[in-house]
């Protein structure tokens, strides 16, 4: 638990003055507090009664009449409880705003590590568990806050304050008070060690639960078009029963411990009644003092009892906690790479050279297991050599890549699905880093470049388009947010867009819904187009951009497309050869090696694989379509595999 602690504690470092100050308020506060009951000795030892004691009225109050004792005492108790709550009232509002300004720095902090985190890992925590980690967990550590500092704060000089005053009554009371402290500690403690735990299984759960509640409404037209709608909600009803059952077994750790609380603060309150009573009966004791103390044990075992009350919280709370340092403890993307250079746009001339690349996609590691989550896991294997002995070895995609592109050339690749073709743009829009040999621009290794600075010059058009739940405006300046609406609509045009944007509701203010679900997959391609055109890139990206157009789109689109690459250095996938055959170069990429570079005329002339694919395409549509259904098809193998002819 303690290493929790701290790491909290550094979460809150910076607004520490602000912290002394509420907790300086709250002694006060708790200090006036204590006054209290001592004016329930007062009134009924010096002013309802004629047994003030053996040491008889203090202070002089004998020569007043009882009224006016008892308007002034009446008096102090209000002015002692109205400082008492204002003092009170100023500290926990301080804490309070505290709270909400911590749980807003906790959760940018997460989201800002997590936006950084490698592709591989982002993909990992999926959309619905990220947002369970900053909705839940980054915004439930603010609220140790209270539960960590602020209540065991009061606590602890409540107690302090209160052993004090029995001591000055009768110690042996005191004694018997202090004998209840190891009790306390022991079942407490006791029962942290075996709940925390269970409140981190929760979370575990719900993540689940929320990541795949978000991934089936995501892909809800798959859901329905399979059927799947009974399935799915199965699904998520054995999960959520199953968390359930998980929350009831922490319900009942918490009421096992209240219990005993339930238990033991009436038999003290019986303990000292029949040890006060007698030594009221001897004489030794008055009846304020008995009933003083009393007041002052339930003072003493009150705020024990709300800690451990709330101390399912406070569990619910570090465990979401460690869920978020596990976050933060991942490294981000590049973090080990220290780079030097920050481009400058004007400077930079767009040449990419491939030189001895070969890659491998990162394994995903298995976290790391501790005592706290009993049990214990081996990371996964990191190595990507190809000669790896390891069973699980990660594959090469790409393997010894050479391949030179100069400023303002277009780049098309080609070949079967799954040949690499995508990964190699990846590398160049370095997502991903090679395992061996290296990437330049302009003759200067990705890795000794700023990162943000080289994607600031990156343009990317995919053929699953992604956009966000917002306006058309805001969707195609999202790649230049200070664009104005001139530059918008010029993109817009530039994409073959403008037109059926005009047709939408409100125009460019048409709110297209997560994901462009109100758009067709042609119009949200042609704004992904016009995104990638207002950004004004150097280096552009074309990941079957066209794949969703209709063919008299397409002719429109090919010519906006011809303007945008022209002067950039363009990398183009596309099966459609009407979208490769200007192209600078053409690369034939075959099972992550290049067999084939050259321009479509002399491709065409070698009569390599590039001429087998265009003829199947162009001259045997039919033979195309029997290759890509199954082992029988012309491309198909002896095992069912087959290489799909798309270009």
């Amino acid at each position: 638990m303690m290493p929790l602690v701290l790491a909290f504690w550094g979460l809150v470092r910076e607004h520490r003055w602000t912290l002394a100050a509420a907790l300086a308020t709250l002694t006060l506060s708790t200090g006036l507090g204590l006054a209290l009951p001592y004016s329930t000795k007062l009134a009924i030892d010096y002013v309802l009664t004629d047994h003030p004691g053996p040491k008889g009225l203090p202070w002089g109050l004998a020569e007043h009449p009882r009224k006016t004792l008892l308007l002034w005492l009446s008096l102090a108790m209000i002015s002692v409880t109205l400082l008492n709550v204002m003092v009170g009232m100023w500290g926990r509002w301080q804490t309070t705003r505290l709270t909400k300004r911590t749980q807003a720095s906790v959760r940018k902090k997460v989201f800002e590590h997590a936006v950084r985190l490698p592709l591989h890992r982002v993909h990992a925590l999926k959309s619905g568990g990220v947002a369970s980690i900053l909705r839940e967990d980054a915004g439930g550590v603010a609220e140790l806050l209270f539960s960590l500092i602020y209540n065991p704060w009061r606590a602890i000089i409540q107690l302090i304050g209160t052993l004090v005053i029995l001591a000055m009554v009768d110690w042996k009371l005191l004694v018997g008070s202090i004998a209840l402290i190891p009790v306390i500690w022991m079942t407490h403690r006791t029962w942290i060690n075996s709940i925390r735990p269970i409140y981190r299984d929760i979370r575990r759960t719900r993540t689940s639960i929320d990541a795949h509640a978000a991934e089936a409404f995501a892909g809800m037209r798959v859901v329905r078009g399979f059927s799947r709608q009974q399935g799915e909600a199965q699904r998520f009803i054995a999960s959520n029963h199953y968390m359930a059952r998980q929350e009831l077994l922490a319900w009942w750790r918490s009421r096992l411990l209240e219990v005993v609380w339930q238990v033991m603060i009436p038999v003290a309150s019986a303990g000292v009644l029949l040890y006060g009573g007698s030594r009221v009966i001897d004489g030794t004791l008055t009846i304020g003092d008995v009933m003083m103390f009393s007041a002052y044990l339930l003072m003493l075992l009150g705020p024990l009892e709300s800690l451990v009350s709330t101390a399912s919280s406070v569990q619910n709370q570090l465990a979401g906690l460690d869920r978020v340092l596990d976050v933060l403890d991942e490294p981000t993307e590049y973090a080990d790479i220290r780079a030097q250079t920050s481009l400058d746009r004007a400077n930079v001339h767009g040449d990419i050279a491939f030189e001895d690349v070969s890659f491998a996609y990162p394994r995903s590691k298995e976290r790391k297991v501790d005592a706290k989550d009993n049990g214990a896991a081996s990371p996964a294997p990191t190595s990507l050599s190809p000669t790896a002995s390891a069973p699980h070895a990660p594959r090469l995609v790409l393997e010894k890549i050479d391949l030179r592109v100069r400023a303002g050339e277009t780049i098309a690749l080609v070949g079967p699905s799954g040949a690499g073709k995508t990964t190699l743009c990846n590398l160049a829009a370095r997502f991903y880093d090679p395992t061996s040999g290296r990437v330049t621009l302009d003759g200067v290794d990705l890795r000794d470049i700023e990162v943000s600075s080289f994607r600031r010059l990156l343009g990317i058009v995919e053929q699953d388009v992604f956009l966000f739940d917002g306006t058309v405006r805001e969707n195609i300046a999202y790649a230049r947010r200070n664009a104005s609406e001139e530059d918008v609509v010029r993109a817009a045009e530039a994409a073959n867009a403008h037109n059926f944007i005009q047709d939408l509701e409100r125009g460019y203010d048409t709110v297209i819904g997560e994901r462009g679900v109100r758009l067709s997959g042609g119009q949200k391609q042609r704004l992904a187009i016009a995104r990638a055109i207002l950004a004004d890139p150097k280096i552009l990206i074309l990941d079957e951009a066209t794949s969703n157009l209709d063919s008299e789109s397409e002719i429109l689109i090919q010519r906006s497309l011809a303007r945008l690459m022209r002067g950039r250095t363009s990398f183009v996938i596309a099966h459609r050869l009407s979208t490769i055959r200007h192209a600078s170069r053409i690369v034939v990429i075959e099972g992550g090696r290049i067999t084939e570079i050259g321009t479509h005329d002399e491709l065409m002339d070698r009569g390599g694989r590039y001429a087998d694919l265009v003829r199947l395409q162009t001259e045997d549509p039919a033979r195309e379509r029997a290759a890509q259904a199954g082992p029988a098809g012309v491309n198909g193998t002896a095992n069912g595999a087959v290489n799909e002819p798309h270009i």
